[in-house]
């Protein structure tokens, strides 16, 4: 559920922005020429700074970590980049959908100004979403750490060859998947890859982790829901090559008995949403979902 932003004020607004975006050439001027004449200080990415045509960017994790709003131009992906730069502050992410799909990224083009004068008057509403901390364990060392929007996945790197993943939960052994791979997803992420794989729509408002396999040798593997202050660790058994990787966008190749371990990050994101539009309202309009 939405709840009320606690009206900060905003005197400085981070912008981020997706590459190659012909929308993008025509808004960003107009959006820091706006914000500009409402005494708003403006901070801005690389990609950015190309539709700008200026040379004072700043590094996306800068912008994003100093800023008191974050404006995203772009899809979903932005976003979880955007996300991830922003190293778990409590920053609200003000995104605007430039993409095709952009089922996180609800607010249009038409309603950037309007919406954002309202943002800026401290009158909007956040989503907060929880995210993903994903930890790399190999031979008793830990060799990298993830934070992820949607979810995690690790997924076979090579042609006809499944992995064979076991799975412990909370310290209980759960099962072995023999699959193409295997995601855990937040709730934000199961609209995401984990829907496509079959797994569950969960309403960001519950407390849940979903594992979901990737095109499982047997059916009877299904996806399964678990409390998200559940810990789970994904051991890779074979020595098939296989990729994990956070949000589609970070990531490294594992080697056999890499442990790879999942949890409720401390981090969330605070996602500004329209005024009265609701998690139904978006499957619906974003997925046709429920259409006939």
């Amino acid at each position: 559920m939405p709840h009320a932003n606690p009206q900060t004020p905003i005197k400085i607004a981070g912008i981020v922005s997706k590459p190659d975006s012909e929308t993008a050439t025509r808004v960003v001027p107009e959006l820091m020429r706006w914000l500009t004449s409402r005494g708003v200080e403006i901070r801005i990415d690389g990609e950015t700074a190309t539709y700008a045509r200026r040379n004072d960017y700043l590094p996306r994790e800068t912008v994003c970590q100093t800023s008191d709003l974050i404006v995203v131009l772009g899809g979903d992906g932005t976003l979880l980049s955007a996300a991830r730069a922003a190293g778990g502050g409590n920053v609200p992410v003000f995104a605007v959908n430039l993409g095709s799909l952009g089922f996180l990224t609800a607010i249009t083009v038409d309603e950037l100004y309007p919406q954002l004068e309202r943002a800026l008057a401290g009158d909007y509403q956040v989503s907060p979403r929880r995210m993903l901390r994903t930890e790399l364990w190999r031979n008793g060392v830990m060799a990298g750490a993830y934070e992820s929007l949607n979810d995690v996945s690790l997924a076979k790197a090579e042609i006809a060859r499944i992995i064979d993943l076991e799975v412990h939960v909370d310290d209980h052994f759960m099962c072995h998947y023999k699959a193409d791979g295997l995601i855990v997803s937040t709730p934000t992420g199961s609209t995401a890859y984990s829907l496509s794989a079959g797994g569950p729509i969960v309403a960001p408002s519950v407390a849940a982790l979903c594992i979901t396999p990737i095109c499982p040798h047997m059916l009877s593997n299904r996806p399964v829901i678990v409390p998200d202050d559940a810990v789970i660790q994904v051991t890779l058994r074979s020595q098939s090559a296989t990729y994990l990787t956070a949000d589609g966008q970070a990531g490294e190749m594992l080697e056999q008995d890499d442990r790879v371990i999942c949890r409720r990050s401390p981090h969330h994101v605070n996602l500004v949403r329209p005024e009265g539009v609701q998690f139904f309202d978006v499957l619906r309009e974003k997925l046709k979902w429920g259409g006939r």
